[in-house]
């Protein structure tokens, strides 16, 4: 064998131990899952699993969901994959959004700890009163073809946003705005200052959504300044509602599929 060939075959051999070893290292699943999420996956596992594998996960023979251990998924991704694809034996394949996909598996890791009595589960109904009344959501956000769009539209936001991360938005909104949606606050050539929500932006020109609820396009050449700012204009509902009521607000987010 040549030096160059066994230099070769060395660093192959390397590369696969490296490989096997990080396989070996990574985690098998999401060491956190947020409370909300494992409440929202036992809400759909109750309307979409249950049937077939009953309400303690051991309904089909050879099969325990409670045990957190399964025979075609190891890691999340191997869950999530088998759960969109189905399997030969009889199990269809699942067409689940970002967010119904996070609740399933949250709770499918979770079952043998999940005390379905300890959670009170909101009210979709109640949550839409408190979203265009106590909670004054629709002055900043669109839901529904209703409301302002100074704010991000939420008219999808339960297929694209977990329970978990809907939560977190409910008590510091600072901690899940989305870079594109912060607020901005630009200075003209000519001294006329201009507030509003950060759209669009590239090397040249950026568009805004400005707090009238215009959508407007600046030049950057033509600005003296421009700012971005890491706080949220929305306010956290710590102490404006009650945990019931966000529970409420947050099964009707939880609704907003993108269907008017």
């Amino acid at each position: 064998m040549t030096r160059a060939r066994a230099i070769a075959v060395g660093v192959v051999v390397s590369l696969g131990f490296a490989t096997a070893m990080a396989a070996a290292q990574a985690p098998l699943h999401d060491t956190q899952y947020a409370d909300a999420d494992i409440a929202y996956g036992a809400t759909l596992y109750g309307s979409k699993c249950v049937t077939c594998h009953g309400a303690q996960g051991d309904g089909i023979g050879g099969v325990n969901l409670r045990s957190g251990t399964f025979r075609n998924a190891v890691i999340d991704r191997d869950l999530e994959r088998f759960i969109r694809a189905g399997s030969p034996a009889g199990m269809p394949a699942f067409t689940l959004d970002s967010a119904e996909m996070a609740g399933v598996i949250a709770y499918l890791r979770n079952m043998n700890a999940f005390d379905a009595a300890a959670i009170k589960t909101g009210d979709v109904a109640r949550g839409r009163a408190l979203f265009t009344g106590k909670g004054a959501c629709t002055g900043c956000h669109r839901a529904g073809g209703a409301g302002s769009v100074v704010g991000p539209d939420l008219s999808d936001v339960g297929a694209t946003r977990s329970a978990g991360s809907l939560q977190r938005s409910l008590l510091d909104p600072a901690s899940q705005m989305m870079p594109i949606n912060r607020p901005v606050r630009l200075v003209k050539k000519d001294g006329a200052v201009v507030n509003g929500r950060r759209l669009n932006e590239d090397t040249y020109s950026l568009q805004i959504m400005d707090d009238g609820g215009n959508l407007r396009s600046f030049l950057k050449a033509d600005l003296r300044d421009y700012t971005i700012s890491t706080a949220s204009p929305m306010p956290s509902y710590r102490t404006t509602l009650s945990a019931d009521e966000l529970a409420d607000v947050l099964a009707y987010l939880l609704s907003l599929k993108g269907q008017l």
